[in-house]
């Protein structure tokens, strides 16, 4: 279970250093992909396995369900991380999310969230904010 925010740096190279706490569960690899609201998802191997193939179920005769389609899975890389536990984030990954150097790693149970810092601040500050609104509308599906 991937939870917490972590604060990291992406280097020269594009390498992003994953939180040691999150290492264990993608030692055997992992796949990052664009994301929803112009972030980056990463999701150990078993876990990605799992979302292609119900994405894989949708109709390909309804166009929304085409182009998320195209955008989770031709956006997706398969990465290792390196002895000393980074990875390697796609020049296209990190165009997608404006990603430059300051980064955070949001653990979202069965993800990984990649956000620029000052991106993920605002965002956050913003669900801060309107969180009483938020929890109401979840009770709507029975949250």
């Amino acid at each position: 279970m991937f939870i917490g925010e972590y604060r990291h740096t992406i280097d020269e190279k594009g390498r992003a250093s994953i939180p040691s706490k999150f290492r264990g569960e993608l030692a055997s690899g992992c796949v990052v992909t664009r994301g929803l609201d112009k972030c980056l998802w990463v999701y150990p191997t078993d876990q990605w396995q799992n979302l292609a193939e119900k994405i894989a179920e949708l109709p390909i005769t309804q166009k929304n369900a085409r182009s998320f389609s195209r955008l989770m899975l031709a956006g997706a890389s398969d990465v290792e991380l390196d002895r000393v536990g980074r990875i390697n984030l796609p020049g296209y990954l990190r165009e997608y999310a404006d990603i430059n150097k300051d980064v955070v790693f949001v653990g979202i149970y069965n993800r990984i969230e990649i956000w620029p810092t000052d991106v993920w601040s605002n965002f956050k500050k913003e669900m801060e904010e309107n969180s009483s609104e938020v929890a109401e509308s979840l009770s709507e599906i029975g949250f």
